[in-house]
């Protein structure tokens, strides 16, 4: 028995296994925008499959953390969520580029140091007019005034109006604050605004599939690095650059446009965990029972694997510093 003494320390102290960790474990999915909306459609069908294809199979439950379109949960992410693999998020695609295009003063993270996960679409986002603005086509944003809804800055309706007044002199009027994209929504039935510029196509179709066939909206243009093939009559931000410095100028804006759907984790997550967590995402967007709720319910699933996202970011940290002050210029 003595002889056995030495061996149980040594034993005591082995590294427990990413199954030993996880099994049992609650992993909690934080939304950083209000329920109802597509990140929370895509959070909540990505926490019902992706548990299973994570070693030890824990359970992954969705909790809403709205604010500033995400700004706050990346905020909390950063400097105090746990950072052991129990805490994953989603947040509006444009959040991560904050600091870069002139939000510094609220974002207190640097967005190349979180554990990406991956993204669960490809996104390409449209600016919409009520029908009873009467406003149809782009040009006429040139003369009428169209009034838009935001979350707040970092998100896609805040930034690509800002865009779209400072490169193409667009008469549009911003009102920030609501808590998601489902609000903003509301907002346009209610006739508090009058449309929403920087809303994800793929949330058109999954969450106001009506609108388009009734004819409530207007499609003016859209926002991504490639037209949607629903849409190939609606002009892209892309095709209006007049010259090489503008068009540096709409890529570094659009490169947010892969981050549809973006799942991440703290920063300073351990190799093994981060692993598990992106291969079990990979193995998500290919999970037939998966795939086949999701065509269910209209969401698009055009996934965007964690390595890309990190060679996006480090793409836009990289941009010559006299493009970032142009579109911090005009984003602001």
């Amino acid at each position: 028995m003595l002889a056995l003494v030495p061996l149980a320390p040594a034993d005591a102290a082995a590294p427990q296994t990413t199954e030993q960790f996880f099994k049992g474990r609650v992993v909690t999915m934080y939304i950083g925008l209000s329920a109802g909306g597509g990140y929370d459609l895509y959070a909540r069908l990505v926490a019902r499959h992706m548990g299973q294809h994570i070693p030890g199979r824990p359970t992954i439950v969705p909790v809403n953390m709205e604010g500033a379109g995400g700004l706050k949960l990346m905020n909390w992410l950063y400097t105090a969520a746990p950072k052991d693999g129990t805490a994953i998020a989603i947040v509006n695609h444009g959040t991560p580029f904050l600091p870069l295009v002139g939000g510094e003063q609220f974002a207190r993270f640097d967005a190349r140091k979180f554990t990406w996960i991956g993204s669960a679409n490809d996104e390409v986002s449209v600016c919409v007019s009520w029908k009873r603005t009467g406003i149809t086509s782009f040009d006429q944003l040139r003369r009428q005034e169209l009034i838009v809804g935001s979350t707040g800055p970092g998100a896609d309706e805040f930034i690509f109006p800002q865009l779209l007044i400072g490169v193409f002199g667009a008469r549009i009027r911003s009102v920030a604050g609501y808590a998601g994209g489902n609000d903003i929504n509301f907002a346009m039935e209610r006739g508090e605004v009058d449309g929403r510029c920087g809303w994800t196509w793929s949330s058109v179709v999954s969450t106001r599939q009506r609108w388009i066939e009734d004819k409530s909206i207007n499609v003016l243009l859209q926002f991504a690095l490639r037209k949607h093939p629903d849409l190939p009559n609606v002009p892209s931000i892309m095709d209006l650059a007049k010259d090489d410095e503008e068009r540096q100028v709409l890529r570094l804006a659009m490169l947010r446009a892969p981050f549809g759907r973006p799942f991440f984790a703290p920063p300073g997550l351990a190799a093994d965990r981060a692993a598990a967590l992106r291969t079990a995402f990979d193995a998500t967007m290919r999970d037939p029972a998966f795939l086949a709720e999701a065509k269910r319910g209209h969401v698009e699933i055009l996934p965007v694997p964690a390595a890309t996202l990190d060679a996006l970011l480090a793409e836009a940290y990289a941009t010559p510093p006299h493009i970032i002050e142009r579109a911090r210029a005009v984003m602001n």
